[in-house]
């Protein structure tokens, strides 16, 4: 069950980090595309600057939990690492936590801005798309987050095999 989970939820989080890569791909060549129409053709396109700048919320958060399955995020370890093992483990799921309840807290605020932009019917003001259009990527990828990092605060990490100790390893005969 543990492993199934895990699985899943790796899945969900590559599936999340490729629909990000796809999205700044199409950034980037909308971007290039609009550069070349103003320089060289003397007549800005202003939906190039509007959808690559809505485009950026939803990209900023679609490979949280890719990154927090990977234990990606940058760690400062000088205090943690001279602890003893058993309070190492505490402080690791003491930031486990504290992660959890940022990630919670941008859920939440994502998901009301998301419901209150497919009641009120906003648009962006040149392209004229649904504002919930780029909530919808966000609040998916924050709750993938709190799902992710839930799992690691209940379940923990597995010890790499690099980093285990001679009682830890199974027998080899």
């Amino acid at each position: 069950m543990k492993s199934l989970l895990l699985k899943r939820l790796n899945q969900l989080s590559l599936a999340l980090l490729y629909c990000g890569a796809a999205i700044v791909l199409v950034q980037a060549f909308w971007i290039s595309y609009g550069v070349g129409v103003r320089y060289l053709l003397d007549s800005p396109d202003g939906m190039v600057t509007e959808a690559t700048a809505l485009l950026l919320v939803p990209v900023a958060f679609l490979g949280v939990s890719y990154a927090l399955l990977n234990d990606a995020y940058p760690k400062v370890g000088l205090v943690r690492d001279k602890l003893p093992p058993s309070i190492q483990y505490w402080v690791d799921k003491l930031n486990m936590s504290v992660m959890l309840m940022v990630g919670g807290f941008f859920f939440a605020a994502s998901t009301k801005a998301m419901l209150k932009s497919i009641d009120s019917g906003a648009a962006s003001e040149i392209l004229l798309w649904p504002r919930f259009y780029f909530w919808i990527p966000v609040v998916i990828s924050l709750l993938a987050f709190c799902l992710t990092a839930l799992y690691l605060l209940v379940a923990g990490r597995e010890v790499p095999v690099s980093q285990r100790t001679a009682t830890d390893k199974p027998n080899e005969q």
